[in-house]
């Protein structure tokens, strides 16, 4: 059963995974809505060697600049969701090339509040801390060999009561970096719920020709925050002349194969 559960996610593993290391884990982000109470996970081990990996919830906040920093408390109207979430199993061990299902089940309570709750499920390696004793010509030596500890985490997201969102962007300009260019901008979001997908810079020529020339995937703005700081590296073809014709710049997600905008802006050259 694990090795037909690797071959379907090596298959799709492409379209909506995270991965570290030789960790891979399907899909990356999991929002419970609209009745949902059940989500599987495909957990899946690309190295060489068995891994071993326990599973927890971690919670995070996020900063005005994107960074992620881990919290234990709630903060700043922050909601947590791990205390409705069950998981099952909570450690996994795989052989090289193996994948296993982990399966989310929400309880929630028919009282609960409505808004957005979210915690990051964490899946952290498990190490052989055993410390290097020497060798029996140098029975004098103890050693210890540092092993690192890595892990992945992927939020799961809880929406109770009606949901709205919208973005805009502000304080768009083209910047210079070490002698590559970048658009700057502010997201700012409003509503009840967080933002994602991804951030397109688009270049259309005097002629109609559109351009992709700037990409940033999988990027939220989680609540409670209500604007954040990105950068978008621009890769500019010699086919593209920055001075003639537009640029866009868009934010949108993907839900059931359709493109939703949150903006699709003009930038100014």
């Amino acid at each position: 059963m694990k090795n037909k559960l690797f071959l379907l996610f090596t298959l799709f593993a492409g379209i909506n995974a995270n991965s570290q290391s030789d960790l891979l884990i399907t899909p990356f982000r999991v929002v419970f809505e609209n009745g949902k109470n059940i989500e599987e996970l495909t957990v899946a081990n690309t190295g060489k060697d068995t891994a071993r990996y326990t599973i927890s919830f971690l919670q995070y906040k996020m900063l005005s600049t994107g960074k992620l920093e881990k919290i234990d408390l709630a903060e700043d109207s922050i909601l947590f969701a791990d205390k409705y979430l069950r998981v099952f199993p909570k450690s996994i061990t795989l052989a090289p090339n193996e994948a296993q299902m982990v399966r989310l089940q929400l309880k929630t309570p028919a009282d609960l509040a409505s808004g957005e709750y979210r915690s990051h499920l964490y899946f952290r390696s498990i190490v052989d801390e055993t410390p290097d004793m020497g060798t029996e010509r140098d029975t004098t030596a103890i050693g210890f060999k540092l092993v690192p500890v890595y892990g992945i985490t992927i939020p799961v997201i809880i929406r109770i009561g009606q949901s709205q969102v919208k973005a805009t962007t502000t304080e768009v300009k083209i910047t210079d970096v070490n002698g590559s260019k970048q658009v700057d901008c502010k997201i700012e979001r409003y509503g009840n719920i967080s933002t994602f997908g991804q951030l397109e810079v688009e270049h259309t020529s005097l002629t109609g020709v559109k351009t992709l020339i700037g990409r940033v995937n999988g990027v939220a703005v989680y609540t409670p925050i209500h604007m954040r700081d990105i950068s978008i590296p621009l890769t500019i073809p010699e086919t593209v002349d920055l001075t003639k014709g537009t640029l866009s710049l868009k934010y949108y997600s993907k839900i059931d194969g359709k493109e939703i905008y949150y903006f699709n802006q003009p930038i100014s050259l």
